[in-house]
């Protein structure tokens, strides 16, 4: 068990809290602290009991999770963000769920909106095809219609189980995306690599969603930007690649439309100054990209090589896990 912790000491504090309430099952916690400066981090050595890694400096949710995973030496890997609250079943149920067969990879949780857990936070991952990606269910409410088990794109990085073997072979979060995005490309890496996803509903998460930086941080919407276009650079196919800028002009369309009804993400930015705050992030992340295209790209080839998917079967597995254009909006 891997929670990634960052000046979020009340909030970590109910993490743990869940963790200790865990049943059926037993676990290693390991807490990796990217250099709180708010007493978290003694928290969880001392109140805890968990295993803590102290970092000097904030080393991002890839190179933090990827620490824990190197250290931990269980058959399976779950990670927890320090904002998320798990149900007691929740660490058995996603066990059971990545145990199915042997090609299962991932497995995936029931996260539920912790103000509001009647709401879907996400139950899986979709994707548009320009490599923005969203939980699938995000938003809905929650009326048992994600209730049975299935077989999903790749879980959300804030509750999810991965197995150790796979991870060995096709290696931890890519540490160039920093944060956000990270669980997708991690997630699309180990299906092009031939791994499946397994969603569970018995493994409910409540998740205070955008509590590391706000829905409404520029640096945040940076991020996920920049994150977008390295995501599909690396491992799109190209007939899927060539049409990226295509695609990422109809989803800022639809965008702009939502944002005239007051609706959508752009409602976070308010008022002209912050339509020109997002427009600014958007344009710093593509150039971000640009920047590290070149490394990228070699990473490419390299995936290329472990694949076990053709680009044909990549790009019916991108499509039939599409987001709607209004889910996206």
């Amino acid at each position: 068990m891997v929670v990634v912790n960052w000046n979020r000491k009340e909030l970590l504090r109910s993490c743990l809290l869940s963790l200790q309430r865990q049943n059926g099952i037993s676990f290693e916690t390991i807490v990796i602290d990217n250099g709180s400066t708010d007493g978290s981090a003694d928290l969880a050595e001392t109140e805890f009991g968990a295993r803590v890694i102290r970092n000097a400096e904030n080393r991002g949710f890839c190179a933090a999770n990827n620490q824990g995973i190197a250290c931990a030496r269980g058959e399976f890997i779950a990670l927890l963000n320090n904002d998320a609250e798990a149900e007691p079943g929740w660490l058995a149920a996603l066990h059971a769920a990545c145990s199915r067969a042997p090609d299962v990879g991932m497995a995936a949780s029931k996260v539920l909106v912790w103000e509001e857990p009647s709401r879907i936070d996400k139950v899986g991952h979709l994707i548009f095809p320009d490599g923005q990606n969203r939980g699938r269910g995000s938003g809905a409410k929650d009326c048992g219609q994600f209730d049975r088990e299935e077989e999903v794109l790749w879980p959300d990085g804030c509750a999810a189980l991965y197995r150790k073997s796979m991870l060995d072979r096709i290696g931890g979060f890519d540490e160039d995306f920093f944060a956000y995005g990270d669980d997708a490309e991690l997630g699309l890496r180990a299906r092009i690599a031939g791994w499946k996803c397994i969603y569970t509903p018995l493994a409910v998460v409540r998740h205070h969603r955008g509590s590391t930086m706000g829905k409404g941080s520029p640096r945040r919407l940076e991020l996920i930007e920049r994150n977008r276009v390295l995501l599909a650079l690396k491992l799109f196919p190209w007939s899927l690649l060539w049409l990226n800028p295509l695609f990422f002009a109809v989803r800022v369309g639809a965008g702009m439309a939502m944002a005239g009804r007051g609706a959508g993400d752009t409602a976070h930015f308010q008022g002209w100054r912050g339509k020109l705050a997002m427009a600014g992030a958007l344009i710093s992340g593509d150039v971000a990209a640009l920047r590290l295209a070149p490394r990228i790209l070699r990473k490419r080839a390299a995936i290329a090589r472990m694949a076990r998917l053709s680009p044909g079967d990549v790009r019916r597995l991108i499509l039939s896990h599409r987001l709607s254009l209004r889910e996206v909006a």
